[in-house]
Parts: structure tokens; sequence; C-alpha cells
């Protein structure tokens, strides 16, 4: 037959579990099954041994070297010490300076071994939650929770109960076995299963004189008095043990998950939720039939729990306060642990993995399903959801396909709708794109059908919830020197109007964050963005405007352009422009030539020379036609410095320049001059790459104007060393 491990527990002393497992084993020898019996009761070390009358010489200690390497199918019988009933017992230590040497890891090749020679293991685990209790858990059919009919012990199974919960083993593998049922004074067994939501799998009367006796005698009291109530009611145990659905089957979950060679370079990224890096030669080749399986399991799992889920609980405003979300997921949590093993049929043997499918599966249903693990990942930057199927992640700096997938194209658009709800903002067939900011800052772009072809797409790129400072930038990042920190602090105090440019994801918004930190605070600061992500909290008088999408008619818009026109009536010191992107460039830069000096945007190009191209393109957007003379004086008043931010091949981030707009050369086109560069100089053998920040020499026009009003800025910073 199939080898059974039952680990007998009670969170509470005196309750009776060595008793029980005692018992239990030899009820279970007597009947003609090959039973082991170990003692894992670190806080009672020897009693079982006392209790069978037992002098063991070895313990699961001595052969922790010997059992992992081992194939003997029998290597254990040689450390056991075998009972008159036909039990072997083997204690985990004889000693209790022996303890730490039994781990969660340690004791794994043991717990297997132990399956390959008997038919029975029975376990007592102590009464105290480790590591090491967690794993035999996870390798256990059945948890027999012993307890006595007091208000004490009772409480202290409903928090066991909870816990075990908590760890997502389903209720179905735990069941309740009542010690002296009968006692005097003690609670009724009626009163003990209403209190708690488990199964009373045995009752075992009280019967003093016959359990005293066994005790004194070093017998258990099955074969001591055979015709006691005692010993019946362990018979009785005996019979239900062979019904049906009493034992759950443990299963590896490399059964379940993946029959794939553990040897090939692409596990690593497996083991982590990666299947391939581009670039790295990986091949990707997609999902093994059983993990087909799996998704189909998750499916079924997910249509059970929106059943017993109560859905009315599932509000909008349920799941934006996290006290309520809290208390709705852990419910959910005890829901799916017990569906999976009602559909899988199988206990998974690994706490992490069992934990895993609970988590994923709750959070495709309240979460963000697949991409809820990124959001929570600090070094995941971009979540790029192409289709269901395929789910990309940007990790320090650089492009990877994540094996996570949906289940199917719905549930992508249900995670889209419970994106957007919240915030406000809506996605259907009459408006198949939408632009929104989570809560955390992060930003969100969703696409679906009809003008996605692949089906939904989601786009989130994530805000840092780490205020960097300019020393983050200059000593961790390494995206611009001293010389050029310096620089900037000063044409932040001195009031130029600067413009940070760069492409998609090369660091814009953040080294547009960590310059504001040179405003001086007390000055009114108007931020104007489509999707709020600057952070300027270091400043204590900062205004904060968002671009507003039109409602279901098409009415209702604000754009940055209409925000900008207002923010003048409201008496800012500087204006910050999240993103300049169309016609409201004509009346940024018409505010920063009437008095708005030490203003800041962003814009996007390729280089600092780019930026002007930019410039002249969206005043055009603006419908004002003006000749490129007029447009050029305008912007060489207007702004006064441009600086460059790209992003490189290893996935790091640099100022490549700063330049200034120094008037109009003699036939009126803008003159710049470079100011600081960045020189690359190649790539090493780990892929870095490898160039030097340096001052061209030059010496801005601005730089008389700084030390007129009183800004320290030495002109060594503008020299090569």
């Amino acid at each position: 037959m199939e080898s059974r491990t039952i680990t007998v527990f009670g969170n509470k002393g005196g309750v009776g579990k060595t008793f029980v497992a005692v018992n239990l084993a030899t009820t279970l020898a007597l009947s003609g099954k090959r039973v082991l019996l170990v003692d894992m009761d670190f806080q009672a070390v020897q009693d079982m041994a006392r209790m069978l009358n037992l002098a063991p010489r070895y313990a699961i200690v001595d052969l922790l070297s010997e059992v992992e390497q081992s194939k003997e199918a029998n290597l254990i019988k040689k450390y056991v010490i075998s009972h008159s009933s036909g039990i072997d017992f083997l204690p985990a230590v004889i000693h209790t300076r022996q303890i730490g040497h039994i781990t969660a890891d340690s004791i794994k090749p043991f717990l297997k071994k132990a399956t390959q020679a008997y038919d029975y293991i029975l376990i007592d685990a102590g009464k105290a939650f480790s590591e090491t209790l967690i794993t035999i858990l996870d390798y256990s059919n059945l948890i027999l929770l012993v307890a006595t009919p007091d208000i004490l012990a009772v409480y202290q199974v409903r928090w066991a109960l909870e816990v075990l919960q908590s760890l997502h083993f389903p209720l179905s593998m735990v069941k309740l076995v009542l010690n002296r049922a009968e006692s005097r004074g003690g609670v009724a067994w009626q009163e003990v299963r209403t209190a708690l939501n488990c199964d009373i799998f045995a009752r075992i009367p009280s019967d003093g004189k016959a359990v005293g006796m066994a005790l004194n005698r070093g017998v258990p009291v099955v074969v001591d008095s055979p015709k006691s109530p005692v010993t019946d009611a362990f018979n009785a145990m005996l019979k239900d043990l062979s019904k049906e659905g009493v034992f759950i089957q443990a299963t590896e979950i490399a059964k379940l998950r993946t029959t794939e060679d553990l040897s090939k370079p692409s596990d690593f990224w497996d083991k982590f939720g990666v299947a391939q890096q581009p670039g790295k030669g990986i091949e990707y080749g997609g999902y093994s039939a059983e993990e087909d399986e799996i998704l189909k399991l998750k499916k079924k799992i997910h249509e059970k729990l929106v059943e017993r889920i109560d859905t009315r609980e599932l509000t909008p405003e349920a799941l934006s306060n996290p006290q309520q979300f809290a208390k709705i997921k852990t419910h959910a949590e005890k829901i799916v642990s017990n569906l999976l093993t009602e559909e899988a049929g199988a206990m998974i043997s690994s706490h992490e993995e069992r934990a895993r499918m609970v988590k994923e599966v709750v959070n495709e249903t309240l979460g963000l399903g697949a991409i809820e693990e990124f959001l929570a990942d600090p070094e995941v930057t971009d979540i790029l959801v192409n289709n269901k199927e395929e789910i990309y992640i940007e990790k320090n700096g650089k492009l990877i396909l994540t094996n996570r997938r949906f289940v199917s194209e719905s549930q992508v658009r249900t995670i889209i709708d419970r994106i957007v709800a919240p915030l406000g903002r809506r996605i259907d067939e009459s408006v198949p794109m939408v632009d929104a900011r989570l809560p955390d800052g992060s930003r969100i772009n969703a696409v679906i059908r009809p003008i996605s072809l692949n089906g939904p797409m989601i786009t989130i790129r994530k805000f840092s919830q780490d205020r960097l400072a300019v020393e983050d930038l200059l000593y961790k990042y390494k995206s611009l020197n001293e010389a050029m920190a310096e620089f900037l602090n000063a044409a932040i105090l001195g009031r130029k109007n600067i413009i940070v440019s760069g492409g998609t994801g090369a660091g814009k918004t953040t080294l547009l964050n960590v310059i504001s930190l040179f405003i001086p605070d007390g000055e009114r600061i108007v931020t104007i963005e489509d999707a709020a992500e600057l952070r300027l909290k270091a400043h204590s008088h900062w205004v904060r405007l968002e671009s507003r999408a039109p409602n279901v008619e098409g009415k209702g818009a604000i754009g940055i352009r209409d925000l900008f026109i207002n923010t003048l009536r409201m008496r800012p010191d500087r204006i910050i422009i999240g993103e300049c992107r169309g016609a409201e460039v004509m009346d940024m830069l018409q505010a920063m030539n009437t008095g708005h000096d030490g203003s800041l945007t962003t814009i996007h190009a390729n280089s600092t020379r780019d930026v002007l191209v930019r410039l002249s393109s969206m005043m055009l957007l603006s419908g004002i036609d003006l000749p490129l003379r007029a447009m050029h004086e305008m912007i060489s008043s207007a702004i006064h410095f441009i600086v460059h931010v790209a992003r490189f091949s290893d996935g790091t981030r640099k100022i490549t320049g700063i330049t200034e707009l120094a008037g109009l050369t003699e036939d009126y086109q803008l003159n710049m001059k470079d100011i600081f560069l960045y020189e690359r100089q190649g790539v090493d053998n780990d892929g870095r790459v490898i160039g030097e920040f340096k001052p061209t020499g030059y010496i801005p026009l601005a730089y008389q104007d700084l030390v007129m009003r009183g800004i320290p800025l030495n002109k060594s910073v503008f020299q090569a060393k």
C-alpha cells in the first residue's frame, strides 16, 4: 500500500498528544501494518521512550549524513529500536544538545526515505510552530490536532487552526482528536464542535485507572487493557483511517509544474518566474503540458472561489480600503486552500509552492493577477503585458520575458477595469485607450481591441518609492559627476529655465525630481502633469495640477495647455511641466519670457540639438504661424540650458550632455554651446559601458549672472582636468 504520514500535534501542553501517537501507532502495528513512530517533541525529549519502556541507542540526527546519499530502502531500520507490539521507534534526538542539528532542510531526506520502508509514519511533532514543523506538515497526509474539552484548550486549538490556514493547509487534512472527551467538568464535545471549524475525528474517553496503570508499566494502553473504552476508541480510529478521503496525497510540486531538466541554464530564471533574457541566447520554448494543467486547475479554483465568496463585499470602496481588502483577501485564501485540495486531489508538499499557488489564485481574483508580484518587486521598473501569454518586465535596465501568464484574455481585461475604475477612468470599444496613475504614483497605459490586434495590452511604468537625492546619482548610479551637479545646483538657484531631454525610459522624470531639490524651500511651485509622477515633498509650498480625460460623452477634457493658462493666474514662483508634448509649448515659452524664470520641463528627444527641432514642431502645432527667425528668438530668450539624459545598453542612465543656448548666430540660427559631455569609450568584459564625464572648457554666458546673484560657482568646474 501507499505510505501514509500522520502528524500528531497539539499547541497546548498536557493534552495527551504523545499518548495518542503511541497508542494509535500500536493499534496500526497490531493490525499488521509496518509502522514507524517518530518523536519530534523537543520540549519533552525521552518522554515517548519512557512511555514505551525503550532505551534507544540511535536517533534521526545520527543518520542525517547518510540518509541523503544512500539508496538503500531499509536504511532507517538499522537505526530504529523495535517494540514488542511491532512498531519501530526512532527519536529525533537523544540529548538536548543535538536539537540544533535537526532543521527544516535536514529532515526532508529522512521523511522521503521513511515512506519507502513503512506503511505508516506517525510523528509526534510537539507543541510549537517552527520551520521544522511546517516542513513535517508539508510531507504529511493527515494532521491530528489533539485537545482536551476545556475552554483554554479549545481556544488554543482555534488559534492553531487559524495559523494552519494562514499557512494554506486545507481544513480537510486537519482532524481533531478530543482526549478525555467525557471528563467531569469538561465542555461537552458538541459544544467543542460548534466552537471550532474542524471535524472531530475521534473522542477518547476518560479512563484514569487503565491509562495510569499502562503508563506506570511502560506499556501502551491498547496492549495493557485491550478491553477498555480507551482501546475501543483507538480501534474505531483504525477503522476510520481506512475510509476514503481521510488522507490527502502529498505531491512533489515538480510533478505538477515542470518536467524540464533542472540543469539547463534557463532554470535559474524559471525558478524566479523569468523565462529568458533577450540577447543572452536562451530560447523560450513555451509552456509544458504540466503547466497547462496548472492553468486549468487555477481556472477551476478561480470559478469556484467566485461562487463561494460573497461578491457583495467586493465593492470598489472595499477593495480600495486597505483594512477591508486585507480581511476579504484572508478569507479568500482560506477558501482557496481548501479548493486546491478538492480540485487537485493532492496536498502539495512544499509550503512555498502551496503559498504561491494560493497567492496566484487570490491575486487573479481580487488583485492584479500575474503582474501582482512584479508590482511588489522594488527592482522591477516596467511591466509590459503584450497579451495574455506574454509578460515582459524591465529589471536592472534589462528587458526580460517572464514565464507568468494570465488564464484568459478576459482576465486581462478585468485587471484593466480593476485598475482604472477607482481612478475615474474608463475603457471600452468607444474609448479603447486609457492613461492613468496608480495610488503609488506608477503610470499605466492600457489598450484593448479593436486597436490592439493581440488583445488587451498593459504598460506600467513603476514609480520608485525611494526618493533619490543627487548623492544617489553621483555615487550609486554614477549618472553625473560632481562638477555637473555643482553647476546644475547653481543654475537652479539662479532661476535659469531648463529642459530635461531624453528618450522613453531614459530617466527624465527621475532627474527632474532630483534637480528640483535644489529649489529653495518657500518658493511657490506649481507642477502640471498628464499623470502625476513628480514628487517634491521636500518643498512646503507645492501645488499639483493634473490633466483630465473626457467623460463618457467626450466632454470635460482639461489638457496641459488649459492647466498652464490657469497656472499663470495662481501666482507661481516656478512652473514645472512634467512633459511638454504639444501646443502648450507656446504658452510655456511666453511665460518664461515674461517673468516666470526658473521653470523646468521634460521633452522627448534624441539629443540636445533635437530638442530645438521638437520645440519648433510643437510651436507650429499651436496654430500660430510664426517665421523661423521669430521662433528661434523666442526659444533662445526663454530657454537657458538643456540637460540630456540617455539609457545605455547595460541599463545604466547617464547625463550625456549639458548645453547652453547662447543666443542666435548671425544668420539667426540657435547658437548651442556644450558645457559638459559624456565621452563613451567602449564596453568592458561584463558588458558595462565605459566612459568619462568631461567639461568642454566652455564657460557659459550665464556664469557672470550667477556670480552677480551671489551664487558660489567656481570657474574650475568648467576646466578639463
